[in-house]
């Protein structure tokens, strides 16, 4: 249950003085329905209403605050279009109030002839005389504390004015409450931050510019503390998840010597590092949920075999599962060639397996005769029954849900199975804490010995005719291309029309060595095209979207990117990923048409400096931030009110440190400092962890 404390922070925007209907449905497009959710919607500037010049000292737009006297309205007649003006003027010069669509009886009341008025608003010179239109405040001299001298400044919508949306803001801190600390007091000491109360009402009161940027004191708190709740409930999962009876795997080792004995290469020290903690963690009896991150060709799929084996030797079953068949597939031949010495069972299911053929599959599966089962989606459907499901491997877990990830699980017969999650999309650290907070993290970021780096060149699309001759040049040789032809902003049609021209106007120089991939062909038609390619039928691929990540065609070793200014790093760097696969030198270029942002040429410039991932993936999530990176949408990437990746990357790791440190002193958060903290994840919405304490 909800603390009480917080029951007000909960209350519907309606219950606000002066929120009707129409205002609350406003605010709920913008914002959200409840009280809380203002208190989350920060300012993003100011405006200074402390000028207080003489009529003649104004010559350009400005807003200000002047004391003005009354000297005449002027009413225009009715049903006139013309606005209604108030005459005001000072020791030094004269200024018109304009309205339009006035109501004279409001105005002559509000501002009676003769009488002294404070009037802030937008000051302008027009036709050579100074005007106000609608004022933003004008009040007695005895009422001028009503004018804020420093106004914070709220993103808006339609129907919610800058006045009315401070108005609704103040309104909603008198419902906020002092709030028990859940900070470390010797931390928020040295950090200097105010308490959680204090912070809230500063970060809506700014005294000047300082006061809205995300470096401000009391911002850094909020962010802290919205951190903290994170790394705290997905800290409370995995030690939950820890704690679930599972297997100890410790095998004699004699397969995997046998594995490492035929590998036609040597492990690099990335991959050993790598095993020996994923080894490590299936000896546990606490299952496993390790991350494993390694950058284009680093070899994930070797440690990955290494890792079930491990769990082979002891009798239990093994299963990959890929978000695409191609992938699905590419792992049935890799995994096939690296067991081919062995007596284990390799066998693929995806949704092509129809009728007997997938019977007796299922059969085999059930019996125990298949040791790895590689596959899609179709791994998890209802039928698919395991004799001793002991291990998975997720390839690509951006791309899978975590309710896919418990149906997978739920396959391994009540105990709790190792997890093995696997991407080849680098992730900054910050991300990875935020996004897989609940794994523990391996990471590969060396390539195998042999591997030549990619030479990369930025070209611009002025010279795609030399560009063209020399493709000409490469298939003669029997080299692979892939192109990949631009992205147009949110318009499939576009793109694929694109691409159908470049196709066109390839096809008539090169005839049949060329195929076309797009977002709108079938599953089937594109597997088609795919295969042909990595059969080395087809010699060009034109592609229209981002090529599978993990798609592997090492005879390819040219990678062409059309209006590369327009993709992202980290997409760029997943294209360049798609050469380079052999021992041979490949060569990516980039072709730009317009370099019209300082990002656009940032990115390109850092494409041709390194090829490393994990730097590229740190840059990107500079230039673009976190909600724009490659795959982060689909990975449940949590929805941040206050902090931002970007600006308060360098407290998760702080917070995340916090909260083990915590829940290994106080598992149930039951001293007094624990139940601040449960407290601190139902105000941010984190009640998922509150509930898995309770679940025990």
């Amino acid at each position: 249950m909800r603390p009480e404390i917080l029951f007000p922070f909960f209350a519907e925007t309606l219950s606000l003085t002066g929120v009707g209907g129409r205002t609350a449905a406003n605010l709920e497009k913008i914002i959200g329905g409840r009280i809380l959710d203002i208190f989350w919607h920060l300012p993003v500037g100011i405006i200074d209403r402390s000028k207080r010049p003489h009529l003649s000292d104004i010559k350009h737009e400005q807003i200000v605050t002047l004391e003005v006297k009354i000297d005449r309205h002027d009413i225009p007649p009715s049903r006139s279009k013309a606005p209604y003006k108030i005459w005001c003027s000072d020791d030094t010069g004269v200024i018109c109030l304009t309205f339009f669509h006035a109501r004279a009886d409001y105005l002559l009341k509000e501002m009676p002839e003769g009488s002294m008025r404070l009037i802030s608003g937008k000051a302008e010179i027009f036709n050579g005389a100074l005007q106000m239109n609608h004022p933003d405040y004008m009040v007695s001299l005895a009422r001028q504390d009503e004018i804020p001298m420093i106004q914070p400044l709220y993103p808006l919508t339609a129907g919610i004015s800058a006045k009315l949306m401070s108005k609704i803001t103040a309104g909603s801190l008198k419902k906020a409450r002092i709030l028990p600390e859940w900070i470390d007091p010797n931390f928020l000491k040295k950090q200097q931050w105010l308490s959680w109360y204090d912070a809230l009402q500063m970060v809506h009161a700014p005294k000047n510019e300082e006061g809205i940027l995300p470096s401000f004191h009391a911002r850094r708190r909020l962010a802290y503390d919205e951190f903290l709740a994170n790394q705290l409930a997905m800290e409370i999962m995995r030690q939950k998840l820890k704690k679930k009876k599972g297997r100890s795997f410790k095998p004699k080792g004699i397969l995997k010597a046998k594995i490492l004995k035929d590998l036609p290469y040597e492990l690099t020290n990335a991959q050993k590092r790598s095993l020996q903690e994923i080894e490590l963690d299936m000896a546990e009896e606490a299952a496993m949920m390790r991350l494993l991150q390694g950058d284009v060709g680093s070899g994930k799929t070797v440690v990955a075999l290494l890792a079930m084996i491990n769990a082979l030797e002891t009798g239990v079953q093994a299963a990959i599962i890929a978000p695409t068949e191609i992938l699905a597939r590419q792992h049935l031949e890799s995994i096939t060639a690296l067991c081919k010495n062995t007596s284990l069972e390799v066998e693929i299911l995806t949704g092509r397996n129809k009728g007997k053929k997938r019977e007796a599959i299922l059969e085999r599966l059930i019996s125990g005769k298949i040791d790895i089962l590689i596959g899609t989606h179709a791994l998890i459907q209802k039928d698919v029954i395991y004799k001793d499901l002991g291990m998975a491997v997720i390839d690509e877990q951006h791309r899978f849900g975590v309710e896919q990830r418990l149906a997978l699980s739920a396959k391994a017969n009540g105990i709790a199975m190792d997890v093995l999650a696997m991407t080849a999309t680098p992730i900054p650290r910050t991300l990875t804490l935020t996004i897989y907070g609940d794994m523990d993290f391996s990471k590969l970021d060396e390539k195998p010995a042999g591997r030549k780096a990619i030479d990369t060149r930025v070209i611009s699309l002025q010279k795609l005719n030399d560009v063209v001759l020399g493709a000409g040049r490469a298939i003669k040789q029997n080299k692979q291309i892939y192109w990949v032809c631009p992205l147009v902003e949110e318009s499939e049609k576009l793109d694929l029309a694109a691409a159908e021209e470049r196709f066109l106007h390839l096809e008539a120089l090169f005839g049949d060595k060329l195929g076309l991939i797009h977002g709108k062909m079938k599953a089937k038609d594109k597997d088609a095209v795919m295969e042909k390619f990595s059969a080395g039928e087809i010699l060009i691929l034109i592609a229209t979207t981002v090529i599978e990540v993990g798609v592997n065609v090492p005879n390819a070793t040219i990678m062409i990117i059309e209006h590369a200014e327009r993709f992202g790093l980290s997409q760029l760097h997943q294209l360049r990923g798609r050469v380079g696969r052999a021992d041979e030198q490949s060569t990516c270029l980039l072709l730009y048409g317009h370099l019209g942002s300082k990002n656009a040429t940032s990115r390109l410039k850092i494409m041709r400096e390194t090829d490393d991932g994990f730097i590229i993936a740190e840059e990107d999530l500079k230039l673009r931030g976190a909600g724009e990176l490659l795959g982060v949408r689909q990975s449940g990437m949590p929805d941040f009110k206050v902090a931002s990746l970007e600006d308060h990357g360098d407290l998760i790791g702080i917070a995340r440190d916090d909260a083990r440190l915590i829940l290994n002193k106080d598992p149930e958060l039951a001293s007094k400092r624990g139940k601040a903290l449960k407290t601190l994840l139902y105000l941010f919405e984190r009640d998922e962890g509150v509930k898995y304490l309770k679940s025990g």
